[in-house]
C-alpha cells in the first residue's frame, strides 16, 4: 500500500450507521480459523477501486455501541463485491460505492490488534489525525479558489475599471483571505501539539468544524466574484470547486456532530476546572 501497488478504503459507514457509527449491523462470525463477514457498507470511498478493505464488523451477537465491534483487513475476493460507483453531485475524481459481504471468509488472522471488541476503538485511533488532515485538505481548494478569483477580478473590466477595484467585491476578498489564514493557523497550532503528544480530541475537532464551513463560504463568495461566468463550466473551474466542497461539511464529522462534539468536550474541561 505504500508503494501504490495496492488500493486501500475504510469501510465503517451503513445504511443505519452513519454520524451514530457505532450502530454496525455487519455482522462477523467465527468459523473455526476464520470469521464469516455478512452485510453491507454504503458511501466507501475508494470501494470500486480498492483492493483492501478495512472494515468493522460486529462479533459479538447481540451486543450494542461500540462493545463487540471489530476490524478486519479484507482483501478483494469471493464473498465480497462493490456496487457501480455513485454518479455523485461532485468530485469525480474519487470512486464511491457500496459494499457487500456475502458469505465473506477472512482468516482470524486478519483482525487487527489480534483482539476481538476493539474495532472502533482501532478506528478512533486515527480520528484525530484524520481530522486535521481533512481541515487542511479544505484549506487547499479554499486558496485556490481565492487566487482564481482575484485573478478574474483584476482581469475582468466593468464601468470602465477592473472589478477588483470595487470595494464590495473587495470585501468579500478581505473576507476569504482573513478565514482562510485563520484556518490555516487552528491547523497549524493543533498539528504541533499534536506532534508533541498532546491530546487534539477538542482543537482537532475545531479545525475541522470552521475549515469545512470556511472553504465553502469561500466557495460560495468566488462564484459572486465571477458573476455568471461562475456558474458556467464552459467558463471556469469554480462551479465544479464550488460542488466538490460542498462534501467535506458531510464526511469525517458533520458540522453538526462537530458542534455537539466541541460543546460536549468545552463542557468536560470546565466540569473538570470546578472540581478542581
Amino acid at each position: 500500500m505504500a508503494t501504490g501497488e495496492l488500493t486501500g478504503c475504510l469501510a465503517l459507514t451503513e445504511p443505519d450507521a452513519g454520524s451514530e457509527a457505532t450502530n454496525i449491523q455487519t455482522t462477523a462470525r467465527r468459523d473455526g480459523e476464520d470469521y464469516v463477514l455478512n452485510g453491507m457498507k454504503r458511501y466507501i470511498t475508494n470501494a470500486p477501486v480498492a483492493d483492501v478493505f478495512t472494515v468493522i464488523a460486529r462479533t459479538e451477537e447481540g451486543s450494542r455501541g461500540h462493545a463487540g465491534l471489530t476490524a478486519f483487513l479484507v482483501e478483494r475476493g469471493p464473498g465480497l463485491r462493490t456496487g457501480a460507483q455513485y454518479k455523485k453531485m461532485g468530485q469525480a475524481g474519487s470512486p464511491v460505492s457500496d459494499v457487500f459481504f456475502e458469505n465473506c471468509r477472512v482468516p482470524a488472522t486478519n483482525v487487527i490488534g489480534e483482539k476481538e471488541g476493539v474495532g472502533f476503538q482501532t478506528v478512533m485511533k486515527v480520528l484525530n489525525k484524520q481530522r486535521l488532515h481533512l481541515a487542511a485538505l479544505c484549506t487547499g481548494p479554499a486558496i485556490r479558489m481565492l487566487d482564481l478569483a482575484v485573478t478574474h477580478t483584476t482581469q475582468r473590466a466593468q464601468f470602465s475599471q477592473s472589478v477588483a477595484n470595487f470595494q464590495l467585491v473587495q470585501a468579500m476578498i478581505a473576507d476569504c483571505r482573513t478565514e482562510i489564514f485563520a484556518a490555516r493557523s487552528m491547523i497549524l497550532e493543533a498539528a504541533r501539539a499534536r506532534d508533541h503528544g498532546e491530546d487534539v480530541a477538542l482543537t482537532a475537532s475545531m479545525c475541522k468544524y470552521f475549515a469545512s464551513e470556511m472553504c465553502g463560504r469561500v466557495a460560495d463568495r468566488c462564484v459572486q466574484m465571477f458573476g455568471g461566468a461562475g456558474y458556467i463550466a464552459d467558463f471556469s473551474p469554480i462551479e465544479r470547486y464550488y460542488r466538490d466542497v460542498r462534501l467535506f461539511r458531510l464526511y469525517e464529522g458533520t458540522s453538526q456532530i462537530h458542534q455537539l462534539n466541541i460543546a460536549k468536550l468545552t463542557l468536560r474541561e470546565h466540569e473538570k476546572a470546578t472540581v478542581q
